[in-house]
């Protein structure tokens, strides 16, 4: 038998292993830890949507959906859109059923990435984007983002990074980490890079019901956007449906095809039970997103005001629900920051550089958790900050 390093795929092993992941396996051998590190709402999924997958298994939908997802829930997702986002896809040729979010962008980036083809990803950003488009063949383009442009897309630093190599724009906000959001004023000016190029736009928008302030733009509906863009989303966020795995991805039809050929392979179709969980959540969930949005609103505010009160500085974010907090200017880079937070104090947080080398000098902090698991936090986190 030859050494494995000889029989396994070189792009594969070449990835790193996610910077999220190496805190969480920390936190599993320790005790007393204060985490805010997970993206994931501590909210259990409204039980009118829980119903809804307990009374599909009671009646015995148990089966294999259609690939491409029920016709049902495709027409949901299809109303849902139009309502929302002022969006309109045909359910029967543009509407994908993923197994999350995740899938749907997996599947996007292998759809239209041939080997060589450059795909420009805004960063600081959440962790799949780059692997996934080395794997696909694609070679990432790094289009850092900054706060003296409150961590938005710079239309003229796009300009300059479209070669005739580019193939994708990859749009992931509302932001993962940052908590940046795009306008329609700053999707605009996207758009006006874009118009005499063919480069596609793979728009994440997993937190687009998260905005705290104007409602979500989505670049689809730019004039001219919609036949170059592929929406990818899911349930996990809106509706705290993280465990259900979830998502839908649309695109064009003749896109979607393509797409859809990968999921097929590869998946077969989305849970059956998740299906019409999601049925329900989309018809009638509109009140849970209210209401879980003004929650993390108001930690948003709680958090952001006693991360300053504790001498740190942060913005404010739009969207999503992390803070990108500035642990800088203590001597030490952002993972002995948060390494040291961990140890001596007990609080979780991650560091910057887990979402891309320019996160160095931030951490994410999650406020996907209650006030009185904030408030602990922030008196830990005081006490460090003070003794440094």
């Amino acid at each position: 038998m030859k050494p494995y390093e000889k029989l396994l795929s070189r792009t594969v092993s070449s990835l790193e292993p996610s910077g999220i992941r190496k805190f969480f396996d920390i936190l599993d051998e320790m005790d007393d830890v204060i985490s805010l590190t997970v993206g994931q709402p501590d909210f259990i999924t409204p039980w009118h949507i829980r119903m809804a997958g307990i009374e599909s298994l009671e009646s015995g939908r148990t089966y294999y959906t259609s690939n491409l997802g029920l016709m049902p829930l495709r027409e949901s997702i299809s109303r849902y859109l139009a309502r929302r986002f002022s969006l309109n896809y045909d359910p029967k040729s543009e509407i994908t059923v993923t197994v999350g979010g995740s899938e749907a962008i997996d599947a996007a980036i292998r759809a239209v990435c041939n080997p060589g083809d450059e795909v420009i990803i805004p960063v600081p950003c959440f962790v799949c984007y780059e692997p996934l488009v080395r794997v696909a063949g694609g070679v990432p383009v790094l289009l850092e983002t900054t706060a003296e442009d409150n961590f938005k897309l710079s239309p003229k630093r796009l300009r300059e990074l479209i070669t005739p190599r580019t193939k994708l724009l990859i749009l992931p906000f509302p932001n993962n980490p940052t908590g940046a959001v795009l306008d329609r004023y700053d999707l605009q000016k996207i758009a006006d890079v874009l118009a005499d190029t063919d480069v596609l736009v793979l728009s994440d928008e997993i937190y687009a019901e998260l905005t705290y302030g104007e409602r979500h733009v989505s670049i689809a509906s730019i004039p001219g956007m919609r036949e170059r863009t592929i929406l990818a989303s899911g349930f996990s966020k809106a509706y705290a449906m993280t465990g259900w795995r979830l998502g839908y991805v649309c695109a064009p039809a003749e896109i979607s095809r393509e797409i859809f050929k990968i999921h097929q392979y590869a998946i077969m179709c989305a849970p059956t039970t998740s299906q019409y969980a999601a049925i329900e959540a989309l018809e009638a969930g509109d009140s849970d997103i209210e209401m879980m949005r003004e929650e993390y609103d108001r930690r948003r505010r709680y958090i952001t005001e006693g991360l300053r009160a504790c001498g740190l500085d942060c913005a404010t974010p739009d969207g999503a629900f992390y803070v990108w907090c500035h642990v800088g200017g203590f001597g030490m880079d952002s993972e002995e920051f948060c390494r040291r937070l961990l140890y001596e104090h007990g609080v979780a947080i991650v560091p910057g550089t887990a979402f891309g080398k320019c996160g160095e000098g931030y951490a994410r902090i999650s406020y996907a958790y209650s006030v009185a698991h904030i408030k602990k936090a922030l008196e830990r986190i005081g006490k460090f900050v003070a003794e440094l």
